[in-house]
This record gives C-alpha cells, sequence and structure tokens, in this order.
C-alpha cells in the first residue's frame, strides 16, 4: 500500500474514531475552548468536515460541496460523522487518479494551481491537526473522550490488521 492511501484510510478512521468519542459527551460539551470562546468544540468539528469537503470538491468537482452548521447537539455530531465518512471515502478513491495540476478559485476570488497530491495531502493535515485541537478544547474544560494516541497511526495499524 502507497503512504497516500495509508494516510488517508487512516484519517478516515482516525475522524470518526473520534467523532464517536465526542458524541458519547453531553451537548454542553460543544462550547468547549482552548483560548478563543469563538474555536468551540463544535466549530471545530463543523469546520473539519467542513474543509473536507471543499477539498474533495477541488478534487473531484463532479460531487456536491455545502456549507454545515455547528452542531448544537450529539445528534447532530453523529450527522457530521456521517457525512465526513462519505467525503473521507471520496477522498481515498481519489488517490487512484494520477498527479498532476489542479486549478481552483479560492473563497477570495484568487485562482491558484496545485498538485492532486497536495492536496490530500493538505486534507490529512488539516484533519489531524483540528483533532488535537479539539481534543486540547475539551480536555481544558474537563472533558476527556479520547487519548488522542489511540488514533494514531500505530493505532490504526493494529486495527485495520485484526
Amino acid at each position: 500500500m502507497d503512504m497516500t492511501t495509508l494516510m488517508l484510510r487512516h484519517m478516515g478512521w482516525a475522524n470518526q474514531e473520534v467523532y464517536r468519542a465526542v458524541a458519547t459527551l453531553p451537548d454542553e460539551a460543544l462550547a468547549a475552548y482552548i483560548e478563543n470562546p469563538e474555536w468551540t468544540a463544535g466549530r471545530i468539528l463543523q469546520h473539519i468536515v467542513r474543509t473536507a469537503g471543499r477539498l474533495r470538491f477541488s478534487l473531484l468537482p463532479e460531487l456536491p460541496w455545502r456549507e454545515y452548521e455547528i452542531p448544537t447537539t450529539m445528534a447532530e455530531v453523529r450527522a457530521l460523522a456521517d457525512d465526513l465518512r462519505t467525503i473521507d471515502a471520496d477522498l481515498l478513491r481519489a488517490v487512484a487518479t494520477e498527479d498532476g495540476p489542479v486549478e481552483r478559485t479560492l473563497p477570495d476570488g484568487t485562482v491558484r494551481t496545485f498538485q492532486r497530491l497536495t492536496i490530500l495531502a493538505q486534507t490529512v493535515h488539516h484533519a489531524t491537526e483540528h483533532r488535537a485541537q479539539l481534543l486540547d478544547a475539551l480536555n481544558a474544560r474537563g472533558y476527556f473522550p479520547i487519548v488522542l494516541d489511540n488514533a494514531a497511526v500505530s493505532s490504526f495499524e493494529a486495527v485495520d490488521r485484526a
């Protein structure tokens, strides 16, 4: 298995592990934050899905992209997780497409050209960065749904081999 496939498979698994664990918390946990009260756990969960969808749209423009509301209930977190599962599976399928330039218009109207592999790498990095931010925000407010090491690549490999 090539590294891109491994990293995207891990990302999809880790995303689901984290969303599943967060969904076990009380709804009030979605208001948790570290220092900036605008970046609550709920907003981070929404941001992960929204950005994954936007990156998927960059690679697969025939698939839908949409906005997401910031969740206020754990039922809404589970719905986000369902959408993220689909998005992550689509991104994994995008690995099969040959690398090459992708021209996209950014939200500010700027047109940029990216390599397909750069977009896939950003997808993995972005999700990893924000999963850590999410768990830090929850931990700072006394919620401990998951140990981040339990969503590491080595943990995925053990589960994947089973």
